[in-house]
């Protein structure tokens, strides 16, 4: 079964929250942006994360500098899910953030 629409966009909004409340705790110099659904992380050596709602698939995307990426939420898990890797939303930020950024973050709710 697919998300209805208002759903989506409910599951998107808290993940986009949880995300800004994780990186808003840190000790880190990070920009955070968010605007028409798009969340925007600036790092402080220039690197950035991308996270953006795709409505007609009901994808949350990533753009990284190792690539982008396109999740799906999986209901029974509770949890975005690569499309093609099948790994969690949160394991695949905790590596990309260390990759990019240098640093241990803790994205076990995602």
């Amino acid at each position: 079964m697919s998300l209805t629409e208002a759903r989506f966009h409910d599951l998107v909004d808290t993940t986009q929250q949880m995300l800004e409340d994780i990186f808003d705790e840190s000790d880190l110099d990070i920009d955070l942006e968010s605007s028409a659904g798009v969340l925007t992380v600036k790092f402080e050596n220039g690197s950035q994360l991308i996270f953006s709602r795709q409505e007609p698939l009901r994808q949350l995307w990533l753009a990284a500098v190792s690539g982008g990426f396109h999740f799906d939420y999986d209901e029974e898990s509770e949890r975005w899910m690569c499309d093609k890797s099948e790994e969690q939303l949160g394991e695949m930020l905790e590596r990309i953030v260390k990759q990019q950024a240098g640093a241990e973050f803790d994205f076990e709710g995602l």
